[in-house]
Formats: structure tokens, C-alpha cells, sequence
């Protein structure tokens, strides 16, 4: 039997408590980028290749559960405790509108021609945001049946996700009529729900399953039970031959696509983790936990020991500083985070 190959990961620092939600931008000429959800209140934006630390987004007042980045990784959302989605200037790092809620706003998501934010949280509402009138009020669909988890778009920005945190299922919207079309029916809750980088898959985590939607057609294509609960997966964009999980076992795993069959076994965390994505060039995946960092996996290992990606009191190598440059240039530097967590 071969042997699995032990990852060697990035450790990137600089959150004071747990990483709920990672993203990661798709590649523009700047390269790609990730950004990063956390309970202290203030996403960071980080090179999605190094993950050196390029700078922290100041103004929410309560947990921040989740974050992206639009297609081209020149503004970011954020939704919060506080009650608030934001809207952020990728570049300089200031905000540039708030959207007020009735409570708390778990998941938000760009739409993927970047003129729509989509919103969900304890309300039970979808609310659809126009960023080219963010002072209008937004589009309501029809009330979820619980409080939304996560959300996504799909179809071209004709459907949309989301799962939500009291009952199983994954419900298909469809943004014209605003009502619900279908539902994808899970056992369990579903905590991750991610529309593969074609288009083709959707996969969801719920319970200690992982399951790989038809995201055209919405039959089930794989399902498979874990050894513990998972609260995160992800699908390897480029050929789709493996994914990984995060979990309550402080372990991020990596499995084969076709037959499940674990690959290799990653420990470093020293808390469960509650977010896994692959970057969109599949070379190498993230994971979020409860201990406040967030790691950095190549897909194939070759190296032995841990690195540390520079944080906000480092700065970026000498080889990233060109990719990050127009990114850098502006950008506001929390006082927060000038001190390592």
C-alpha cells in the first residue's frame, strides 16, 4: 500500500478568533486572492497563492459568519452579527455601503457579473442587492422555511442556494419568480454548499456526509459518510478527481472523487475546523478553525515541515510583492491587525 504523503501547510495568523469562512476569488491579472470570515469581527484579504496578509476590512461590530470577494477582486462583501452586510473596496480597504438587517446576516454572495449582492441570515429572508443602485431597496424572495446558512448563485446568476441552519435540504430558487423550484433533500442540516468552478457540481456538507450534486439536472451523483461530523467541503476545480473535508476531528482530509478512498490526512489545526475551499487553480486548498488560523495545503506534498505566510506585522516576499501591488497600494491597515493574534 503507498504511503500518503504528509502536507506540509502555510500557517496564516493574524485572527484573535475562530475562522468561520474562507473564499477564494477566481484568477485575475493580479492573480487570486482569499479572504477570510471570523468571529473577531474584521475580514482580511490575503494572496490566495502565499497567503501573505495584505489587509484587514474595520467596521463591523460583531462576528463577521461569512465573506467573498466579486469576480474581479475589486470589492468585497461581508455579513455580520451587527446586523449589517458591507460592501468594501478591495483595493484601499474602505467600506462602501452598509445594508442594514432586522437581525443577523449569515451568508452573502456576489452574483457572478458583480452588478448583485445576495443576502440571508436569522430573518429567514433572500434579499437581492443592486450594486449599481445600493441605496434602493432590495428585491425580497419569497420567506425561506428557516434561518438561511449559506447562499449561491448558479445558472448565470438565474438561480440561487441556500441551506439553512434549523432543517436539512439545499433549496433551488429561481430568481425571476422568487420562489422555490426544488429541493436537494439532506438528512441533516447542510453547513457548506459550493457550486463547482464549471458549473457542473454542487457539493454539500451536512451531518457527517458529503454529497456531490447534478447541478444541472439536481440528481445525486455521489454521497459518502464520513468517520465524524463535517462541517465543510470542497471539490477540486480542475479535474474533479478529489475533494476535502473539515471537521469536528481537527483534521482536514482529501478523498478521491470516483471512489472515496481517503488520500491523505492533514493535522496542524488545534481546533475543529469549520471551512475548507480549493483555490481556483486546484494546486492547493485552505482551511479555517476554531484556533483562529487559517493553513494553506499544496494538493501534492513535497516538504516536511510547517511555514509561516507572513501576517500583518510581516510583510509580503519579495516574489509576491509584484502580484499584490495594486492591492497594497492604499489599503487600510487595522490597528488590530498589526498585532499577531
Amino acid at each position: 500500500m503507498e504511503k500518503k504523503k504528509v502536507a506540509v501547510s502555510k500557517v496564516c495568523h493574524g485572527h484573535s478568533r475562530p475562522v468561520v469562512d474562507l473564499f477564494y476569488s477566481p484568477v485575475t491579472p493580479d492573480g487570486y486572492f482569499l479572504i477570510s470570515a471570523s468571529k473577531d469581527s474584521n475580514p482580511m484579504l490575503r494572496n490566495g497563492d502565499t497567503g501573505d496578509w495584505i489587509g484587514t476590512f474595520e467596521g463591523h461590530k460583531g462576528a463577521v459568519w461569512s465573506s467573498c470577494l466579486d469576480t474581479n477582486a475589486l470589492r468585497a462583501a461581508s455579513s455580520s452579527a451587527d446586523f449589517s452586510a458591507k460592501i468594501w473596496d478591495a483595493l484601499t480597504g474602505n467600506e462602501l455601503h452598509s445594508f442594514e438587517h432586522k437581525h443577523i446576516v449569515r451568508a452573502c454572495a456576489f452574483s457572478e457579473d458583480t452588478h448583485m449582492l445576495l443576502t440571508g441570515g436569522m430573518e429567514k429572508i433572500l434579499r437581492v442587492y443592486d450594486m449599481n443602485r445600493p441605496d434602493a431597496a432590495p428585491r425580497e424572495l419569497d420567506k425561506a422555511p428557516g434561518s438561511v446558512r449559506t447562499v449561491a448563485w448558479l445558472h448565470s446568476d438565474q438561480s440561487i442556494l441556500s441551506s439553512c441552519t434549523d432543517i436539512g435540504g439545499v433549496r433551488l430558487w429561481d430568481v425571476r419568480s422568487g420562489k422555490i423550484v426544488q429541493t436537494l433533500e439532506t438528512k441533516a442540516p447542510v453547513t457548506s454548499a459550493e457550486v463547482s468552478q464549471d458549473g457542473r457540481f454542487i457539493t454539500t456538507a451536512d451531518g457527517s456526509s458529503v454529497k456531490f450534486w447534478d447541478a444541472n439536472h439536481f440528481g445525486l451523483v455521489k454521497s459518502y459518510d464520513m468517520s465524524c461530523t463535517v462541517e465543510s467541503a470542497s471539490l477540486e476545480p480542475k479535474s474533479g478527481s478529489k475533494f476535502i473535508t473539515g471537521g469536528e476531528d481537527m483534521w482536514v482530509h482529501v478523498y478521491h472523487f470516483f471512489t472515496g478512498e481517503e488520500i491523505a490526512c492533514n493535522k496542524g489545526h488545534h481546533g475543529p475546523v469549520h471551512c475548507v475551499r480549493f483555490a481556483p487553480v486546484g494546486e492547493s486548498y485552505a482551511s479555517g478553525s476554531e484556533d483562529g488560523t487559517i493553513r494553506i495545503w499544496p494538493l501534492n506534498p513535497a516538504n516536511t515541515d510547517d511555514t509561516e505566510a507572513p501576517n500583518a506585522n510581516g510583510k509580503p516576499k519579495a516574489a509576491a510583492v509584484n502580484d499584490v501591488a495594486r492591492k497594497i497600494e492604499g489599503f487600510h491597515i487595522s490597528k488590530e491587525g498589526q498585532t499577531e493574534a
